[in-house]
This record gives structure tokens, C-alpha cells and sequence, in this order.
């Protein structure tokens, strides 16, 4: 069967679904992209700002990201991404610091001068204390607790993983803030595409549908049944699309609901616990700190981190605004989660105007404020997962998937979800065509 009689159907419109239908319409193949809601990009989903288009999540591109900037330069993007130095902060107990340098560092007051000392030399050694050893079966907490010390555990990096992981923080395998050391630094340059992340996936469906491939939005799927031979994938109106293969981008625990029965028992048994997140905008007539990112400890807040966005990206991209995000992570299931989310914007607006008084922030000074949740963020993995980790093949089917429980050890990420999908494209690709290597 030939590239362009067959026929692909891919769930799922984040960016990891319009990466692979982007390389399989791009080398001739019929594919298809269903995406439930009424957007694509996932978590890089947009909202109309007055007369701007905001993200409802934060994102930045790091010059590491070498998948997702081959990616931006096949749709003609790659030279809107605009690279800016940023840098980092941290609010301890209610006080702003610097997080940048070595003097910085010493004027970190929250610890105490030794393991000031000590924090700098280890940070430095990092990436290469990791090397040769088994950190995908070493707890974080045991490898750093080891290598810092009791005190910038307790006061550091606990609360820090314990507000990205929950209360299994501490068991999350070290290989993640491993491989997440490679990615970025607390001085780092980093990236915004001129337009936004939606003139990326505008971009992105452009080239697909040049390329003969379809996109539909609102096209939410209810039903999937699967052979070697062949899947049929029911969409909720009761329309049957006829697959040679599916890609299933969606989270495991969402498959496992459209699978029926055979295909369900075929699916991988993990159960992996996912963490969600609640996020805040606020849109404000005047910058904060200039510090694009600062972890918030022990300071009366609910949010557990500031992204000032408007840092990297220029008030221009906001109509003259600066825009900061806030943000908590917790499972789906948790209160605050649970909660109306114009009575977390009103106590959030109260605390976050309450941590930045020092920096004479008024009520006056915020213009709109917005609250987002996503159910489905990072997975809270278990150690020894690179063993668990499951195929991108379901044996027995014709699916194949390609999810963030196939991404570990690398961090989550719009790059690693274009590395997938180069992953998983090559692989259907080379199937048709064994002899051409794709890879």
C-alpha cells in the first residue's frame, strides 16, 4: 500500500498531533487530525485579549530545542522567534531575590552562608555527579538530600518539587531533574515566536493542509476499535472513520475511556498519576521584577511560582500591558481544582497584590486577570520508569501511541513532543517504506 492510499488518523490536535500530521502529509501520506474542541495547540491554546491572542498557558523555546526549531523551520518560523537573555528570581517568606549569579547567591539570606557556599559548588558539578550512575532508580529527595545537605533541601528544593509533584515529590526519579539541567539554566536566553504561539499552529495547519492533509476541530472521538489490520474511530455524532493506523496523542486514562473493550485490554497497564495545573494571568499596567521566572516559598500564596511573561515577550505582544502568569499544580481531583474559577482569580488577585506591595503594586495597577485549568500536565513518575515506560506500538492493533508517558526521561516540553512525533512519523513511514531510511 502506497503513502497516498493510505490512511492515518491522528487524535489529538497538541502539538505533538500536528507534528505527526504535519511529517506524514508532508511525505504524501492521507492523514486526518481530530481534535475535540474548537482548538488546536493543547496546552498552547489561545483567548482573544482585546484585540490580541493570548496563550492560556506559558511557554518559552530554549536553543536547545532542536526538534521543535526543525519543526518551526519546515512551516517558515523559525526566524520569527525572537531570542532575549532572561533571568531567574525566587521569593522566600514574603522577600525578593536575585537568582543569577554568584553574588546573588550570597546575598541569599534564606540559607545560610555555608550552604550558600555549598549550593554553588554542587549546582555547578550537577549534571556531572549524575554521570554513570542509575538515576532513573534514585529518588530526587535521597540524591539531593545526599549532595546538599538537610538544610537547602528542607528549605529549597522540597517545597519546590513538592509544589510541581505533590506528595510523591520526593520519590520522582532524579533522572527528571537530570535531563532537565540539559534543557535549561537559571541564566538562560530564551525564545517567543513573533505572533505568538498561534501564528505557530496557524503555520502548522497551513502546511498540513497544503500538503493534502485534513484538519477538523470540534470533532470530539467516542469510540475506537482496532485490528493489524485496520481501526474504525466513531466520533461523537456517530460518524466511523475507516484507519489503516491511528495516533493516539491523548493521555492514557483518556484512551483507555474511547477504547472499546478488546483494544482497552491490549492498552499498557500502567497507572500513572498525572498532575494538572490551575493558572492565573494578570494582565497589568506596569512590570514587576523584570525576572522572568521566580519560584514563590513560604509567602502566604496559593500560586507557587511567577512567570513574568511580558519579560521575554515584550508589552507590545499584550497591546502595551505586561502580562504575568501564576501558577499551582495539583491533580484534577484535588478542591482547588474542583474550584469556580472567578472565586480563585478574586483570592488570588488579593494575594498576589499582597506579595508584590513592596514593589508598590496597586489594585489600580491590574487590568484583567483570567483564570485557566489544564486536567492533564506532567506525570508523576515512578522510579525505574525508563523499564516501564510503554511501547509506542499496542501489540495486536493498528494504534500506535504517542503520549507524555512516552516522553520520559526528557522533559516535557513542546521539543520533546515534536521528537516523538519525528519518532513516531518515522516509524509509519519507514513501514511503507522499509528501504527509504526516514529516520
Amino acid at each position: 500500500m502506497s503513502d497516498s492510499t493510505r490512511h492515518v488518523v491522528v487524535v489529538g490536535g497538541g502539538i505533538c498531533g500536528l507534528a505527526v500530521t504535519h511529517r506524514l502529509a508532508r511525505a504524501g501520506t492521507r492523514v486526518t487530525l481530530l481534535e475535540s474542541s474548537d482548538q488546536l495547540g493543547g496546552l498552547g491554546t489561545f483567548f482573544p485579549s482585546g484585540d490580541r491572542w493570548v496563550e492560556r498557558f506559558y511557554h518559552c523555546v530554549m536553543p536547545t530545542d532542536d526538534s521543535l526549531l526543525a519543526l518551526l523551520g519546515d512551516i517558515g518560523a523559525r526566524d520569527a522567534v525572537r531570542w532575549k537573555p532572561t533571568r531567574m528570581g525566587m521569593v522566600v517568606d514574603g522577600d525578593f531575590y536575585g537568582f543569577n549569579s554568584a553574588l546573588d547567591l550570597l546575598r541569599f539570606t534564606p540559607l545560610r552562608l555555608r550552604d550558600r557556599v555549598r549550593f554553588g559548588a554542587v549546582s555547578l558539578l550537577l549534571r556531572r555527579l549524575g554521570k554513570g550512575k542509575d538515576l532513573d532508580n534514585l529518588r530526587t529527595e535521597d540524591w539531593l538530600r545526599a549532595l546538599y545537605g538537610e538544610a537547602i533541601w528542607s528549605q529549597l528544593f522540597g517545597p519546590m518539587f513538592g509544589s510541581k509533584f505533590g506528595d510523591a515529590f520526593g520519590d520522582v526519579p532524579a533522572l527528571y531533574l537530570w535531563q532537565r539541567l540539559g534543557r535549561e539554566s537559571n541564566v538562560a536566553t530564551r525564545g517567543y515566536p513573533e505572533g505568538g504561539y498561534k501564528a505557530v499552529i496557524d503555520a502548522l495547519r497551513a502546511s498540513i493542509e497544503a500538503a493534502g492533509g485534513v484538519v477538523r476541530t470540534s470533532a470530539p472521538v467516542r469510540g475506537l476499535t482496532s485490528t493489524p489490520e485496520g481501526s474504525c474511530v466513531t466520533l461523537a455524532d456517530g460518524e466511523v472513520l475507516e484507519a489503516d493506523q491511528v495516533v493516539s496523542t491523548v493521555p492514557l486514562p483518556l484512551l483507555r475511556g474511547l477504547a472499546d473493550a478488546e483494544l482497552a485490554d491490549r492498552l499498557p497497564t500502567l497507572s500513572l498519576p498525572y498532575q494538572g495545573v490551575v493558572n492565573a494571568l494578570f494582565f497589568l499596567k506596569r512590570p514587576l521584577t523584570g525576572n522572568y521566572w521566580a519560584p514563590v516559598l513560604r509567602s502566604g500564596t496559593e500560586f507557587d511560582g511567577v512567570i513574568e511573561m511580558s519579560a521575554l515577550s515584550g508589552a507590545e505582544t499584550y497591546g502595551g500591558r505586561h502580562l504575568a502568569y501564576v501558577m499551582h499544580y495539583t491533580s484534577r481531583t484535588s478542591a482547588l481544582y474542583q474550584e469556580d474559577s472567578d472565586a480563585i482569580a478574586e483570592r488570588w488577585t488579593r494575594q498576589f497584590l499582597d506579595l508584590h506591595r513592596g514593589l508598590g503594586l496597586t489594585e489600580d495597577d491590574v487590568d484583567e486577570v483570567r483564570v485557566f485549568k489544564a486536567p492533564f500536565v506532567e506525570p508523576v513518575y515512578p522510579l525505574g520508569f525508563l523499564e516501564q515506560r510503554p511501547s509506542v506500538d499496542v501489540p495486536g492493533t493498528s494504534v500506535l501511541l504517542a503520549t507524555t508517558a512516552h516522553i520520559y526521561p526528557d522533559v516535557t516540553s513542546w521539543n520533546s513532543s515534536v521528537a516523538l512525533a519525528d519518532q513516531v512519523s518515522a516509524k509509519i513511514l519507514a513501514a511503507v517504506d522499509p528501504v527509504t531510511e526516514r529516520v
